[in-house]
């Protein structure tokens, strides 16, 4: 048999009403009496019934995840970011993959509709901007590290095309004129604003645009892989190459390092700063985004609109400091 809140205040000499002021945080208890309880649901190993009390108070303190992919370790420090915020709050982080599936991630977000949750950040959505609208007009949701133009709902990213503005920049800043790109098809925003970046960089330098140096795979290992061996047969290969990713970047230095035909070198720089930037060799310059704190504010920011849900404000897109990280790949 499962143990009861009565058998908890039962062993800690307490009301029924005082057990659930410490599991709730709600109101002062003193601190003899809230370490009794504690000592008394250790001994006991009393586990509060979360759902049950979604349905009477309507709120659980939990919050839900959705990542598109389990395969990006960019996403570990988002998680671990908006883990601890949740947590100094008194609130529990769970996640769920959505393998950019629309179906699934509305399965996934139907846990706000049963109360399961109180609220809901997606890291990058395959829904259109009406459809996420519609859910921010019903329940407590928020996007991170990707925006959806059009969606009134709140927002944490870094500004992706100014980021790669910047990052060309430096590219062509180290006399390079031929300059590839390799980015990736989907629904991704990123995506798309990372190369309006690029292109708006050459033509800032006066340097013309050329489709055959813009590679577009996906996000994987094996896409980067792939636009090494398509940029390394071209008659007139660019001297280095801009990446959407980390990922995608440490592929192609991969690839020319073990070309054993003594492949073509490229120059490269990558986005993210994810681990493996640093620890490949060589050094991936790369654009440093700030994702713990992308994880930390979105939570922040979600959290506090519980106690404020009238506040328009909260749907406001916020744009956190990125910077550019210098490594010997370019």
């Amino acid at each position: 048999m499962a143990v009861t809140m009565k058998e908890v205040a039962e062993r800690a000499g307490v009301s029924v009403a005082t057990v659930s002021r410490v599991l709730n945080g709600t109101t002062y208890v003193a601190p003899e009496a809230a370490e009794r309880i504690n000592n008394a649901i250790k001994e006991l190993g009393y586990s509060p019934n979360f759902f049950g009390r979604s349905l009477r108070k309507s709120e659980t303190r939990i919050i839900l995840a959705i990542v598109p992919g389990a395969e990006s370790s960019f996403y570990n420090d988002v998680l671990t970011g908006m883990q601890d915020a949740a947590s100094s709050r008194g609130y529990e982080l769970i996640v769920g993959t959505s393998g950019n599936d629309t179906a699934k991630e509305q399965r996934l977000l139907s846990m706000l509709e049963n109360r399961i949750v109180d609220a809901a950040v997606l890291l990058g959505s395959c829904m259109s901007p009406a459809e996420v609208t519609s859910y921010a007009e019903k329940y407590s949701i928020a996007l991170a590290c990707e925006r959806i133009p059009g969606a009134e709902v709140l927002t944490v990213t870094v500004d992706d095309e100014v980021a790669a503005l910047e990052a060309v920049r430096l590219i062509i800043s180290k006399g390079h004129r031929k300059i590839g790109l390799v980015t990736a098809a989907g629904t991704a925003v990123s995506a798309v604003d990372r190369r309006i970046g690029y292109e708006k960089a050459l033509l800032e330098a006066e340097i013309t645009y050329r489709e055959e140096y813009v590679y577009m795979g996906t996000y994987s290992f094996d896409s980067g892989v792939d636009a090494y061996k398509y940029f390394s047969k071209l008659i007139d290969p660019p001297s280095a190459i801009f990446c959407i990713s980390d990922l995608l970047a440490a592929a192609i230095l991969k690839s020319y390092a073990s070309d054993t035909r003594n492949g073509h070198y490229f120059k490269v720089m990558g986005f993210d700063n994810i681990q493996l930037a640093e620890l490949i060799t060589p050094g991936l310059t790369t654009v440093s985004q700030p994702s713990y704190d992308i994880g930390y504010t979105v939570i922040e920011k979600v959290i506090s609109r519980q106690s404020d849900k009238t506040n328009d404000s909260h749907n406001k897109h916020i744009k956190l400091p990125f910077k550019i990280i210098e490594r010997e790949s370019l």
